[in-house]
């Protein structure tokens, strides 16, 4: 007989074991994106360096619409139910093909690339962006393990391709091809996982829209936490920004680091479960304490270990930059609680957040390392309570419902115990 004592401890161990591997899958693809810009420093010169960091960094950027795809897919699937997905996924794919057709041309000249270098980012991009919808339908339908396996075949295919072109000795283009290839062969390989995932004719379709609210918010997060780095750059000397740089990894680092957390939540956060939003909040917020707690006992021994030994004489300034990230990542749980409860604008306090700080930095924020580090914190502060109050404000039960079942956490335990 299994007892409600036992189901439970059955759901813990599951959601345990998917939280290790999605874990270890975005360990695997952050540890693939660290590693191309430093074998391009390696094998290419600095003009070749400087132009793949130019289309990495385009790259990101084009690549917000494969995420707010994912979460877009995930929210409803969580919600409606396993619904068709294919037609706001090919409009995603359309709209973003279009706009990269646009942008990167001009891209092209402005920063002196070259037009196979930008045609190639393109496909990879593209491709980038159409799984979105296989990862958000795994995600939705909470098969974690199976999730984590896509997220490590998509950054094999995305950066594992440009790492053995550099290795090869392709040079950039080289690069680029190599991982356009396998970033459309990774496609098929994401079908082939998602199979079972079924669909239901009579539940709801995803509206484009949705997808499109989803990637704005995404980009939101995306800049708003840049900017202070942008920022940098332009007001202070070199060798400050240099300075600054090292601290934002940090930032960074506090950021993405309870990741898994948001990503594990996101199907109970689309049915208005109030529960464990503030679980994650919880989560989220010991996880950015322990590393604000790290940096103010061992501030130059972070600062080393991201930027050099050079660095560790900097190391005052490394709590700064952890709690902005710790607040941030507060922040992108609320985002994604607003996406998942379909509130309009959900992303307005990230662009009031932006207008605001950019407006303080270009005026009265002292040029300085410590002067901009201080004016990013406070900001990353108010969006935080600012986006809270929004977010808590809302009933517990103000989110959309489907009268079809949803997966249950229950499903999560099953999933990962017969491996995804």
């Amino acid at each position: 007989m299994v007892t409600g004592s036992d189901e439970g401890q059955g759901r813990a161990a599951g959601l345990g074991r998917a939280g290790v591997a999605v874990t270890l899958a975005g360990v695997f693809v952050n540890g693939l994106a660290y590693v191309v810009p430093v074998l391009g420093a390696r094998h290419l010169d600095p003009a070749g360096l400087s132009a793949l960091a130019t289309l990495l960094a385009l790259g990101a950027i084009g690549g917000v619409a494969s995420t707010g795809l994912q979460i877009a897919v995930a929210v409803h699937r969580a919600r409606h139910g396993r619904a068709a997905t294919a037609r706001p996924t090919l409009v995603t794919v359309v709209v973003t093909a279009a706009l990269l057709a646009v942008v990167l041309p001009v891209s092209a000249v402005a920063l002196r690339l070259t037009g196979p270098a930008v045609l190639l980012l393109g496909v990879l991009t593209v491709s980038v962006v159409a799984a979105g919808r296989w990862l958000g339908e795994l995600q939705g339908d909470q098969r974690f393990l199976r999730l984590a396996v896509g997220m490590a075949l998509l950054a094999a295919g995305r950066y594992g391709g440009m790492i053995a072109g550099l290795a090869l000795g392709g040079g950039l283009t080289g690069a680029l091809l190599a991982g356009a290839v396998t970033s459309a062969l990774v496609l098929a390989l994401l079908v082939r996982l998602n199979r079972g995932a079924g669909i239901d004719p009579v539940s709801p379709t995803l509206d484009s829209r949705t997808v499109l609210t989803a990637s704005g918010a995404t980009l939101a997060m995306l800049v708003v936490s840049y900017a202070d780095l942008l920022l940098a750059r332009r007001f202070l000397p070199p060798d400050a920004s240099g300075v600054y740089a090292v601290g934002t990894v940090l930032t960074k680092g506090a950021l993405w680091a309870p990741q898994v957390v948001t990503v594990i939540a996101l199907p109970r956060l689309a049915k208005g479960d109030r529960r464990t939003l503030l679980a994650a909040l919880a989560l989220v917020g010991a996880a950015g304490a322990a590393l604000v707690l790290a940096t103010t006992v061992a501030g130059g021994l972070a600062f080393g270990l991201a930027g050099g030994a050079e660095y560790t004489a900097y190391g005052r300034y490394a709590p700064l930059f952890a709690a902005t990230g710790a607040l941030y990542a507060l922040v992108f749980v609320l985002i994604n609680a607003r996406v998942a409860a379909s509130t309009r604008w959900p992303s307005a306090p990230l662009w009031a957040a932006t207008v605001a700080f950019v407006g303080a930095v270009a005026t009265v924020v002292p040029h300085s390392v410590a002067g901009i580090a201080v004016a990013a914190l406070a900001t990353a502060a108010l969006t935080a309570v600012v986006t809270g109050a929004l977010t808590m404000r809302r009933e517990p039960d103000s989110a959309p419902t489907s009268t079809r079942p949803a997966p249950t956490v229950t499903s999560v335990g099953h999933d990962t115990l017969r491996g995804g």
